[in-house]
């Protein structure tokens, strides 16, 4: 199945709103002529509705980084799938290792935040990946199927038609290091027969599976050759508008 590709950059905490507008237009002129893709960056949450102006109606759509799983209350600092999407956003990071490192957050709650998610109309793109340790282990299929089997659990095939599933190997992700083509290809192969196995072939097929972890322009046309790799979510290599357009054209020559 021909499966748009998916470029999205999360600059988790960077950028002011200013710096955060300029690089976001900047991006928005080197993408004017990309129809065959979908571009997304995703700021912080005060940087969102600056974020949404500078690239209404370009070719570069707008996601968060987080969301709070109710849709209002007493929950200091925290932001709304409602309040998202009011900003401009389309689409929201859920279960990054990040948050799952630092804040605690369980496969339970990523469950949450993914209904919250698609109750409002975000596309969710959920996020998995094994530690390094993990891997050593030989545990990394447990880990996934269970992160995935449980972020998802609940939910119908017409529920999940935006999802976008982010395997991102938490020993790779700002590091340098990047999982090996080899390894990249067989975990994206198990986790699209394990959406088959959890739902049906069809969402299988339809689902963008996307790879994150150092992606650099250097690397991203290789892993893109994948047959089962449909994008790439991309760190701090998506800082840079100029940088992050050579792994957006990742299949343009002399660029």
């Amino acid at each position: 199945m021909n499966r748009r590709p998916f470029i999205a950059g999360n600059w988790k905490m960077y950028k002011t709103g200013q710096q955060a507008v300029q690089t976001a237009a900047n991006l928005a002129g080197l993408c004017s002529n990309l129809t065959d893709r979908d571009i997304m960056i995703a700021p912080t949450n005060l940087s969102l509705p600056l974020v949404a102006r500078a690239i209404k109606n370009t070719e570069v759509k707008l996601g968060a980084q987080n969301l709070h799983f109710e849709k209002q209350g007493a929950f200091t600092g925290e932001v709304s799938a409602d309040m998202i999407k009011d900003a401009g956003g389309e689409y929201v990071l859920i279960g990054h290792s990040e948050r799952r490192q630092y804040f605690g957050e369980t496969d339970a709650l990523v469950c949450q935040k993914i209904k919250a998610a698609l109750g409002s109309g975000l596309k969710p793109v959920f996020c998995i990946g094994e530690t390094e340790e993990q891997r050593e282990q030989g545990n990394t299929y447990l880990i996934l199927d269970k992160q995935v089997s449980d972020g998802l659990k609940g939910f119908g095939l017409e529920q999940l038609s935006s999802l976008v599933l982010a395997y991102e190997p938490v020993w790779a992700i700002g590091t340098g290091k990047t999982a090996s083509i080899e390894q990249v290809a067989e975990v994206h192969q198990h986790l699209r027969s394990l959406l088959e196995k959890l739902f049906s072939k069809d969402l299988a097929d339809r689902t963008r599976i996307v790879y994150g972890g150092s992606v650099k322009p250097e690397n991203v046309k290789e892993l893109m050759g994948i047959e089962d790799v449909d994008g790439a979510l991309v760190g701090g290599a998506s800082l840079d508008a100029k940088k992050f357009i050579n792994i957006i054209k990742y299949n343009e020559k002399g660029i």
